[in-house]
């Protein structure tokens, strides 16, 4: 019994190729976006342009010679206020943020240049309340159990799914073996998973702080690959006229072959 040709990249009808090329130009997009947002928060960890192993440390480790306020208003947070303003906030740290500051010194600040974010985004600390600034005075050891765990399975879920589609359309190429193309598709869930793991091995040993960068670094380039090899393929790859008779067949004779 003969079965219908397996329909590659290029011979994919056109309504197909372009609702591939929609999600892959929107994921692309989505890498880049992505990318810039973590060199803007992690990669100013350290207070240093550019993302490097100290970032990543002080990331998911914490600067355990500073207080997490400190580390904060000299890394990710720098640019959102001035630098007299940041000191004040550092030395009120560095003093064991005491009360008796709170509304004469501190309070104005905190509602001039923090409670714009601080106070309507989800998942970030209210700093309308003093209580809330005050734990973030507290020497850095990194993100909590329980930020860490709700990070994680967001990345998880969400970052799968969107390398399950540049999987899943990749997995119409041509050209390549088939042990090679199985381990393309799987490349980027092993490193998600392995980055998301270092995550909490950084946490516990700053050791471990390269195999994050790692991990990140082998998502990006196999779903790059992926990405742009699948849209070469639908619109520049030329396919001979006689490999074309999946897209023209008519439909009695895709029949016969059933």
């Amino acid at each position: 019994m003969n079965s219908i040709p397996f329909p590659d990249l290029p011979r994919l009808p056109l309504p197909v190729r372009v609702l591939f090329t929609g999600y892959l130009l929107a994921i692309g997009v989505g890498l880049l976006i992505a990318g810039a947002q973590i060199m803007l928060t992690h990669g100013m960890a350290d207070g240093k342009p550019g993302l490097s192993i100290d970032d990543i440390v002080y990331s998911y480790h914490g600067n355990r010679t500073n207080t997490r306020l400190e580390s904060a208003l000299n890394g990710s947070m720098k640019g959102y206020a001035p630098d007299e303003e940041r000191q004040i906030l550092i030395d009120w740290a560095r003093r064991g943020a005491p009360a008796s500051d709170w509304e004469p010194t501190i309070q104005p600040i905190v509602q001039q240049y923090c409670v714009a974010c601080h106070s309507t985004m989800p998942g970030i600390a209210d700093y309308n309340h003093l209580a809330n600034l005050q734990e973030r005075a507290e020497i850095d050891t990194g993100p909590t159990v329980a930020s860490l765990t709700r990070v994680s399975h967001i990345h998880l879920f969400g970052i799968s799914m969107l390398f399950f589609g540049v999987g899943l359309i990749f997995a119409f190429a041509r050209g390549f073996d088939p042990i090679f193309k199985s381990l393309l598709i799987v490349a980027p869930f092993a490193f998600l998973i392995m980055d998301v793991a270092a995550w909490w091995l950084t946490k516990w040993q700053p050791g471990f702080g390269w195999l994050v960068m790692f991990g990140g670094f082998g998502y990006s380039v196999a779903s790059t690959v992926m990405i742009f090899t699948s849209l070469y393929q639908m619109w520049l790859l030329r396919v001979p006229e006689a490999e074309r008779q999946w897209d023209t067949a008519p439909a009695a004779e895709v029949s016969s072959h059933r």
